[in-house]
Formats: structure tokens, sequence, C-alpha cells
């Protein structure tokens, strides 16, 4: 069954880089997602982007964003481009079907951010050589991981829900855009420019909070979140009425 998952995992990462006109086309765009969060952004903050925890935190949702690239595609363009019957009628099991196309999106999505965050190292240190060579601090590298993993498959999840039941790609892609805009974009802007009252006010709740346990906590939600969304797909995943819708 894992050997299953990875052959359509492969299958769906390859349509994606190739989506934009050709394969190579696809690995420019790549670099270019790595240039801008692995370069670029380091770039601007220098050094505090190793320091200040809460600087790559706050952008951990970028890789979130690139799983719908992937996610909406999964179910719904294969309906789109014909070929969810050929995918249905295939020796492969829902499960690995189902389990494949979640992850391809995961590893689209937080492959990138992991490989993004290793050239930021590369790039601070680079940039601004100062006393030696720095890397994050061990928790929030660990939080850098994780995270947007249980994130990235959290909305992985919820993405292969909608595509299950979206005509097209395109609406796929617009219906988890307002959920990713809801749920992540809009509060971490607001957050960004917040006033600075507002911001003395968030540093005073958040005062004395054991951030370690608040972060364990957190992860926890999500994984359950996780786990329950996933049952959710393998019970709406039905070969049968896929294939006769």
């Amino acid at each position: 069954m894992i050997n299953d998952i990875f052959i359509i995992a492969r299958k769906d990462l390859k349509e994606v880089i190739s989506s934009r006109g050709s394969f190579r086309s696809g690995l420019v765009y790549l670099l270019i997602v790595i240039g801008v969060m692995g370069i670029m952004m380091p770039l601007s903050s220098g050094r505090i982007w190793l320091t200040e925890p809460l600087i790559p935190l706050v952008w951990a949702w970028f890789p979130i964003l690139l799983v719908i690239n992937v996610v909406t595609d999964s179910f719904a363009g294969e309906r789109e481009r014909n070929t969810l019957e050929t995918l249905l009628a295939s020796r492969l099991s829902d499960r690995s079907i189902l389990f494949g196309k979640i992850t391809a999106s995961v590893i689209y999505g937080w492959g990138l951010g992991m490989i993004s965050n290793l050239v930021a190292v590369i790039t601070v240190n680079v940039a601004d050589p100062g006393p030696g060579f720095q890397f994050y601090d061990p928790l929030v590298y660990l939080a850098l991981v994780f995270f947007p993993l249980l994130a990235c498959l959290l909305m992985s999840s919820i993405g292969v829900l909608v595509s299950l039941n979206a005509p097209t790609a395109r609406a796929a892609y617009q219906k988890l855009s307002l959920v990713m805009l809801a749920v992540i974009i809009i509060p971490t802007l607001i957050g960004n420019f917040a006033g600075e009252k507002i911001a003395q006010q968030m540093a005073m709740i958040f005062e004395g909070v054991n951030f370690i346990q608040l972060g364990i906590g957190v992860a926890l939600v999500i994984l359950v979140a996780d786990g329950f969304l996933i049952w959710l797909a393998m019970q709406r995943f039905k070969r049968a009425r896929l294939i006769l819708e």
C-alpha cells in the first residue's frame, strides 16, 4: 500500500510541476518560490530572522498556500481532464489513491517550506557572517518543522474534501482560498499591522504563558483535527459513487 501511495503522489507532483507549460518552467517556478522564501525575505530581516522566532513562524503559513495548488487538482482536476474514471478503474485501492493525493500536496508545500528554511540559514550567514555560523534555536526549528507539517496536512485534508465535491479545479481553488483567507491570512495581516497599543495588550495576555506547553497543546488540537478530517475523507471517498458522478 505504501508503494501505491507514493505512485499516486509522484504522479500528482509531476503533473503540478508540469502544469505551468513544461517540466522546466515548473522547476523555474519552484526556484522562484525558494528564492523568495529562502533568500529575499531573510535578506530583508538579517540575522534577526534566526534569532527572533516570531518572524519565520509568522511566515510559516506560506507553505500551506502552496498546498492549495496541488490538493485542489487532486480529484476535481482529474474529473475536469476526464482521467478520474481511468484512475478509479486501476488496481489501486481507495485508501492508496486518497492518501497518495494527500501525500503529494503535503510533500509539495511542506517540502518547499523546509528547503526554504535551510536556504534562509545559508543566506543569513553569507550576507552577515558575524561572529560565526548561526542556526535556528532548536525549539524554534522544531516548531518550523512540525507546525507547517500539521497545518499542511490539515489544509490538504480539507482540500481533498472540497475537491471531491467540486466540478472543476478552479472551483475547488476558490473555495479553499476563502478558507485560507479567513483562517490564516487575515489574522496574520492583522497581527502584522496591529498598532503598538494592541501589540502591548497581546504581550500582557501572553506574559507568563509557557509557550512550550501552549505549542504542544495547539499541535495536539491540529493533530486531532487532521485525524478527524482524514477519517471524514475516507468515508466520503467511495469509488462507485465517484464513477457515477
